[in-house]
């Protein structure tokens, strides 16, 4: 790697406490979070500068990052020879591990901890062993998803996807981890409300409700100031955990013999479930529906006769060689995860003093600086991908795939894969198989559909407002 010119890291913190409060109202309220990083890249030109990050004062006692904002230094957060990961999931600040019966999950594990080898390589074993049965059982689910929809169309003239996603979703994980349906158990129905409840407490001090009418600084005293405590819900993630514990046997078994406790084992079992599973796909399958619906229906007709196509020259069925020929959803797919990734932050503490640099310059990063990447600016950069704020259906076709290596949604680069020893998300391409599989069924079934979308606590709300059924299904 050539040397860039040397430069000093832009930025301050502020003065303490006070600092770390202005740029939190500046974060939430005053700019917002796209204006807050776009107007300080400006300010210092450059990606990388000096700021605090939310939740700050009294959540967090450490509030200093380092942002990294473009497509070269975002990639130093997957460097594992100088970054540690440990406790830093959230950011600044780490949950309760109450939330988790008194564990830290994997997640919050560095690769360097044997707990996190020991956890992670059962899980990426735990998805090879299911790998054929993830296709069926999706499909299972996406049926009940389209018949929910076309009735509340119906019914109303327009359905959420939103809530009919996150039951799906929630089906598909339980079902997968725990061989039966959520429906034959005491959680039946509840367990994305349940799910939402408990990623909702956790992650309080970093979101914003929205609300016009609390003033911000209720509302920031309130979610920003303190974290919310465990017994909020604690009723309601012990039924979860006895779920997962009494129909997971099987999967809490192995992790046991592996020399974990049970206990701790359903813990990260019900960590993996619903933090990273399900939270993920409460994100991700509505971005997902978002792009491709506002993308209009020239992409539909495109991606129907592309699918309808290869299924029929596969016989009629939707199977992994099926999918592997589609090359516009596969493109479809990366486009989505890079214009707005369902995790949007990456943080990690440097172990050694080492320069970083971006396109223009070179930066000493000094030990235990805390490094933090947002995710949707970086997949932006503009000097690795042409009108990079515009959804482009096409951009990894051909030459285009090139680009692939420049999709950083999963905590590593899309042409890596999850190891033990790595903190990619072990189910990467799991994810990248059921979105492609989201779009099969959809332009099986369909021609064309629009949507209305808003903007939600938690990513966006996408409201079917039609769906024009496919004049011929080759199923």
């Amino acid at each position: 790697m050539s040397m860039l010119p040397a430069r000093e890291i832009p930025g301050d913190y502020g003065r303490p406490f006070f600092g770390p409060i202005k740029d939190r109202f500046d974060y939430y309220y005053n700019q917002g979070e796209l204006e807050f990083f776009e107007s300080r890249m400006q300010k210092h030109k450059s990606t990388i500068f000096r700021c605090n990050m939310p939740p700050g004062p009294f959540v967090a006692q450490n509030s200093r990052v380092i942002c990294l904002l473009d497509s070269v230094s975002f990639q130093t957060l997957f460097d594992n020879s100088k970054i540690e990961k440990k406790n830093i999931l959230d950011g600044t600040f780490m949950p309760s591990t109450d939330f988790t019966g008194g564990y830290r999950a994997c997640a919050f594990l560095d690769p360097s901890e044997s707990n996190h080898a020991i956890l992670k390589g059962y899980f990426l074993s735990l998805l090879a062993k299911k790998h054929d049965k993830f296709i069926p059982i999706f499909r299972q689910g996406i049926s009940g998803l389209f018949s929910g929809l076309e009735d509340e169309i119906s019914a109303k003239g327009s359905a959420n996807f939103n809530d009919l996603s996150d039951a799906m979703s929630f089906d598909f994980v339980f079902h997968l981890l725990c061989d039966r349906k959520a429906s034959e158990t005491k959680v039946g129905s509840n367990g994305p409300k349940v799910f939402d409840k408990w990623i909702f407490c956790q992650l309080a001090p970093l979101v914003s409700l929205g609300l016009k009418f609390v003033p911000n600084c209720l509302e920031d005293l309130v979610l920003h100031s303190m974290s919310l405590p465990f017994f909020l819900v604690k009723s309601d993630y012990k039924k979860l955990y006895d779920a997962f514990y009494k129909n997971a046997g099987p999967i809490l078994d192995e992790i046991e013999n592996l020399g974990l406790k049970r206990d701790e084992a359903c813990h990260n079992l019900v960590f993996l479930a619903g933090f990273n599973a399900y939270g993920g796909m409460k994100r991700l399958f509505p971005y997902l529906i978002k792009w491709v619906g506002t993308a209009g229906e020239d992409l539909h007709r495109r991606l129907a006769d592309e699918i309808r196509a290869v299924v029929k020259e596969e016989g009629g069925g939707v199977t992994l060689a099926a999918l592997n020929k589609m090359s516009l959803v596969k493109s479809v797919v990366y486009e989505a995860l890079r214009i707005e990734p369902p995790v949007p932050y990456q943080y990690g503490k440097a172990k050694e003093d080492f320069v970083i640099q971006n396109h223009e310059s070179s930066f000493l990063i000094k030990k235990g600086e805390m490094l933090f990447g947002y995710q949707p600016i970086a997949t932006k950069d503009s000097k690795v991908f042409e009108n990079p704020n515009k959804f482009i259906a096409d951009r990894f076709l051909g030459e285009g795939e090139k680009l692939i290596k420049y999709v950083y949604w999963s905590n590593g680069r899309e042409i890596d894969e999850p190891t033990a020893e790595n903190k990619q998300c072990p189910g990467k391409d799991l994810v990248v198989l059921l979105s492609r599989l989201m779009l099969v069924e959809f332009f099986l079934k369909y021609d064309t559909f629009k949507v209305e979308i808003e903007k939600a606590l938690l990513g966006s709300t996408v409201a079917f407002k039609s769906l024009t059924n496919a004049v011929h299904e080759d199923k």
